[in-house]
Formats: C-alpha cells, structure tokens, sequence
C-alpha cells in the first residue's frame, strides 16, 4: 500500500468545508493521521484567510485514482477549477507525496512543486512526515522544513496554528 499525504485548503466556509472533506476522506481512505490547522493569508491574490492542513493515509489506489476522488470530493463541496489557481476556494485537495514517486504531467506533479514554496503546506506536512524523504530532493521533509524557516520568514509572520 502507498503512502499518501495530501494537503486540504480552503477559504469558504472553511469551518463547514474542511470536516466535510475529512470525512468524505475518511470514508475513502479509513484512517487518516491529521495535521494541525494552520491559517495563513491568501497567497497570490487578497482573498479571505486560509485553513490549510495536510491528511496521511495508506491507499492501494494509484494517483490517478486519488486525485479522481479528490476532485470528486471537491465538487461535492461546490469547488469549481478556474484556470487561475490563485482564488477564493471552497475546498483545494491536492496530492503532496505518493511513496516515493516522482511524476508530472500536465493535470499534476508528484511531489507536489508547493512543498518547498509554501509555509502552509511544508509546515504541516512536516509535522506529520517530516521523517519521510522528498523523492526529488532526497531529504527528509524536516530538513526541508528547517531551510525554508532560514530563507523564508516573512512567510512565517503568515501563518499560525489554530484550532477548527
């Protein structure tokens, strides 16, 4: 079985949408380990703060597979895909690490490329993988994490842990 991190993000209705996709997730997945929530200001665009965490979970599913389900849960919860990614969202499911695959294609990157751009998606997936090693970079997700803190902390006045 594949080990599978993904992250959850969203800036509508955040408080109903985020345990809406965690349980559909849930019922997909069965167990899921969770990050903390973290929120951060809107990245690219001025937009209503984010709630972002990232879910572990075993998956005998390919990537094709997940990211079918995850579009799925997304348009359940009214996501519609613009093609500027940088907007207000209901919910944005994304695969960050499949095992230690690397691929890209024009619908996705595995590893996901915001893992080493973006505070909200490394700090809670170091959180919960940082022992796991990036596929490309071929360190683990901590030592990612413990650069990125070094060379990026106007990024870290954004973002703070909070409760859902």
């Amino acid at each position: 079985m594949a080990e599978v991190c993904i992250s959850i993000g969203s800036n509508i209705d955040k408080e109903k949408n985020i345990p809406a996709a965690i349980a559909q997730l849930e019922k997909n997945f069965s167990t899921l380990k969770l990050s903390s929530v973290y929120e951060s200001k809107s990245a690219g665009f001025d937009g209503n703060d984010f709630h972002n965490l990232v879910v572990f979970f075993k998956s005998k599913n390919s990537p094709e597979k997940i990211i079918e389900i995850l579009r799925n849960i997304e348009k359940s919860l009214g996501r519609v895909r613009k093609k500027n990614k940088f907007c207000d969202r209901t919910i944005d499911l994304d695969i960050l690490l499949y095992d230690d695959l690397t691929q890209k294609n024009e619908n996705y990157s595995i590893p996901s490329e915001e893992i080493t751009k973006y505070a909200f998606v490394l700090l809670p997936l170091a959180e919960i993988a940082g022992e796991k090693i990036h596929p490309e970079l071929l360190v683990p997700i901590n030592a990612i994490w413990e650069e990125f803190k070094a060379l990026n902390k106007q990024q870290l006045k954004n973002i703070n842990k909070i409760q859902l």
